[in-house]
């Protein structure tokens, strides 16, 4: 089945602090949930060619609609069982960080409608090793939203940090903060490595509600906010608030207005990048290129004829 066909009334979705979360299985009762955005479409386990020295978790290679996509077993991924390659299979492709893949799943349940506020981060205590990014309740049930951006840092590795020529960008001492906002701890350390190469002080929050938070703070104690912060980098998909539903409160508040607001998402796809004007996002670009991304952020912060220079270096 193809779940790309509403694209038209997924993007209304946007700004309203919704969701659309697939839901699925991995060879036991436990329901796992995925973004649809990030969802090219559904099918039933085509034939696989094996890899060599492939990661454990890539199960082979796919042929679909002239393109060869890995496909990677999600169960052993998050350390479960590794699925029946004889038993009746699903491969949701997926589109993230710029990569084409399969996500092998034993069934594919249906799609439900949320508000990202239904969406929870994962229990406190349950360490850095857990695949886990959020959880949700549907039908009384569980549901567990994975980190896919560490399943795919584990499988392809991370990215490497700034390039040489970035990392030596000369850049005036900085005094005010870059907000970042990202719920995964992959991601988090990505940007902090970027961060600290180009030498400048941060403040992270792992979701929209947060990062809200951490401006309405300063506003609270009648601070002029853009006098701390520098400007707000923001991952789209978070639990309790989005990162598009965050920049819309910004840039509808008039004590916020004047922050800059770039959106780093790993939903790549284009129709996305058509809803940036619509919550007033100064920028948008896909995960995860570290000199993009250091670009992007001298230009937030109003260092744009540096940015400039290095690119052309």
């Amino acid at each position: 089945m193809s779940v790309m066909d509403g694209v038209n009334r997924m993007t209304q979705l946007v700004g309203r602090n919704r969701l659309e979360l697939l839901m699925f299985r991995l060879g036991g009762r436990q329901r796992f949930g995925i973004n649809v955005f990030k969802v090219r479409e559904v099918l039933k386990r085509p034939p696989l060619t094996q890899v060599p020295h492939a990661h454990p978790v890539v199960r082979g290679i796919a042929h679909m609609r002239d393109q060869t996509i890995p496909i990677l077993d999600l169960a052993r991924a998050v350390g479960r069982p590794a699925l029946d390659l004889d038993s009746e299979l699903f491969v949701i492709v997926t589109e993230y960080n710029r990569r084409i893949q399969g996500f092998l799943v034993s069934g594919v349940d249906r799609i439900v409608n949320m508000n990202w506020e239904q969406i929870k981060p994962p229990p406190k205590g349950i360490g850095n090793d857990n695949y886990l990014t959020a959880v949700t309740n549907v039908d009384n049930e569980l549901v567990e939203i994975i980190d896919v951006e560490k399943v795919m840092g584990d499988v392809i590795g991370e990215a490497t940090g700034l390039s040489e020529a970035m990392a030596a960008t000369s850049i005036p001492p900085q005094e005010k903060h870059v907000l970042f906002v990202d719920d995964s701890l992959m991601a988090r350390k990505q940007i902090q490595r970027v961060l600290d190469q180009l030498g400048l002080k941060y403040i992270q929050a792992t979701n929209g509600r947060e990062g809200l938070e951490v401006l309405q703070k300063y506003l609270a104690e009648g601070q002029r906010v853009q006098d701390h912060i520098s400007m707000v980098l923001s991952d789209v998909e978070m639990p309790e608030m989005d990162g598009y539903t965050l920049c819309k409160k910004i840039k509808e508040d008039d004590r916020l207005r004047g922050l800059t607001v770039v959106l780093h998402t790993s939903l790549s796809g284009t129709f996305n990048s058509q809803t940036v004007k619509r919550v007033g996002a100064d920028n948008m670009l896909a995960k995860f290129a570290p000199d993009e991304l250091g670009r992007a952020i001298l230009q937030g912060i109003g260092l744009a004829e540096t940015a400039t220079e290095t690119a052309d270096a």
